[in-house]
């Protein structure tokens, strides 16, 4: 007989592993993203200031200083995803991410890059070399793929290397001493080969972006739609940084917001203009998903309307202000998973119309209100989205209210039994975060189960022994939105926007800390 055949656990189990990654990694990236709206806060106050007096010492200062975040990307993704990387996210993680980053910008300069290419200098690697010239010309500051990579090298050495113990002459070095050193040197080598490897990475991440950009409103479209569909993956973050950031050339966010003083490349290519990868989701989370929420309120059970129309009424305030969705999408993304591709099919038909008619506007955070108004004086007829908005609004309620009854989608409040009703609300003078942390954690199976607690903009990330342990109905009872078991060690839980205090609550109790004026629970 022959042998039977080697189980493919291990596949799978690499494939969660892949997946786990990808997933912290996006949630790693909303660090130096958060950065953002002080950078929307300076330049919109600056440019409303320029609208009146044409441009005064104060609007210029405003605007220069949103620079600071803008132009100084590439740092603040290297420091951002060493720290959020880091088992522990320590501070050393964060050195190491700097550090990691300033070695190739050191190492390849356009002049440095042309000696060790064999040039006499810069001008004769650009004489001789235009593109490699070109390549090395954007070792800058604001480079994020190359922050993405130092952070993400930083963060692998620090895992790897801050428990390590070195010999009594050398323990000064040991530990978390010893990461940045570590990290030099493995980006002094990964600097030796991007010397050859980067000028093709750079031509190939520039012809992917010319591409995109070539299809105008088309590539717009495709652009919004997924951005929308990968949601529940948490993939978007990545499929973001090619669009937003200067990763493939296309950089929309910074070309926006300093339009004219913007130092990177100008973009020649018919039909792209600044704003058209962002103008499109204002329709979409100020207008459109507010009306979707009603009309899932509408369909709810008599019973539950009450319930089911506070949590419509909160999570469409905050799309319709912040521009953040997921507390509102999450709601039904699983439940009724075709309404969430209609909505996904819809966001990429208002980004592509935007981006057709050449109404634009830009943010720095999310397409909410905050954004609109702060990027008001950059757009281009932006009454228009409120137009365009105000259709899709109309389009949606009749769309989702249409869907809801025709296919009978298990939507909030639809369900064939009455849902977990929240319970009681915590006592005057408890914290609504620390009740909400202690029965969340409570129902993971608390120390015995519970491995790591992280968040990312509205999610809880959890890491547990066993997710068939958790209590999925007691943590629905807290009033949040959703819960999504990944596999079966990783869950997440959709709070909102307010999730850092319950997950820093939640850590509180994990490590014993005293809390509400208790000594945190372990068990």
């Amino acid at each position: 007989t022959s042998a039977p055949s080697p189980p493919d656990r291990p596949t799978h189990t690499k494939q969660r592993k892949a997946y786990k990654y990808i997933q912290r990694m996006g949630r790693s990236l909303m660090l130096p993203v958060a950065c953002l709206p002080a950078a929307a806060l300076f330049v919109g106050i600056g440019n409303w200031i320029a609208s009146f007096t044409g441009g005064d010492v104060v609007s210029t200062f405003l605007t220069t200083a949103g620079g600071t975040v803008l132009n100084n990307l590439g740092i603040l993704f290297a420091i951002g995803l060493a720290f959020g990387m880091a088992e522990d996210q320590h501070g050393a993680a964060a050195l190491a991410g700097l550090v990691g980053f300033l070695t190739p910008m050191t190492l390849l300069t356009t002049d440095s890059a042309a000696k060790f290419l064999g040039y006499a200098d810069a001008t004769a690697l650009q004489e001789g070399a235009a593109n490699t010239f070109n390549a090395f010309s954007k070792m800058n500051n604001g480079n994020v793929f190359i922050g993405i990579l130092a952070g993400l090298i930083a963060a692998a050495m620090y895992n790897r290397f801050h428990r390590v113990k070195l010999t009594a002459a050398l323990s000064f070095f040991s530990g978390k001493r010893l990461v940045p050193i570590v990290t030099v040197a493995v980006m002094a080598v990964v600097s030796l080969l991007l010397l050859f490897i980067w000028p093709v990475v750079f031509g190939a991440l520039t012809t992917f972006g010319e591409l995109i950009m070539s299809l105008g409103p088309i590539g717009a479209g495709i652009y919004g739609f997924l951005n929308r569909l990968l949601i529940p993956t948490g993939l978007h973050h990545a499929l973001n940084n090619v669009f937003w950031f200067n990763i493939a050339g296309i950089d929309d966010i910074a070309r926006y917001w300093q339009g004219a003083a913007y130092q990177g490349d100008p973009v020649s290519i018919a039909g792209y203009h600044p704003g058209m990868y962002q103008a499109g989701f204002f329709p979409i989370m100020m207008f459109g998903l507010p009306a979707g929420a009603f009309a899932i309120y509408k369909n709810a059970r008599p019973e539950r309307k009450k319930a089911i129309g506070s949590l419509m009424l909160a999570a469409g305030i905050a799309a319709f202000f912040t521009g953040v969705t997921e507390p509102l999408e999450f709601s039904f993304m699983f439940v009724a998973f075709p309404l969430y591709v209609v909505h996904a099919v819809l966001t990429g038909l208002s980004v592509a119309i935007a981006a057709a008619m050449g109404w634009t506007s830009g943010f720095n955070f999310s397409a909410g209100l905050v954004d609109f108004v702060l990027g008001w004086p950059l757009a281009t007829k932006p009454y228009m989205l409120i137009v365009q908005g105000l259709v899709f609004a109309v389009i949606y309620y009749f769309v989702f209210d249409f869907a809801i009854r025709k296919f009978n989608l298990m939507t909030p409040g639809r369900e064939a039994e009455e849902a977990a009703v929240a319970d009681e609300a915590p006592a005057a003078g408890e914290d609504k975060y620390i009740t909400m942390a202690s029965r969340i954690y409570a129902a993971l199976g608390g120390a015995s189960n519970v491995k790591s607690i992280e968040n990312c903009t509205t999610r809880l990330r959890l890491v547990v022994n066993d997710t068939s342990l958790v209590d999925q109905d007691a943590i629905k009872k807290t009033g949040v939105p959703a819960v999504k078991v990944l596999d079966k060690t990783n869950l997440q839980v959709i709070v909102g926007t307010d999730v850092q205090f319950v997950a820093d609550a939640m850590n509180d109790i994990a490590k014993g800390v005293t809390v509400g004026g208790d000594t945190a629970p372990k068990a």
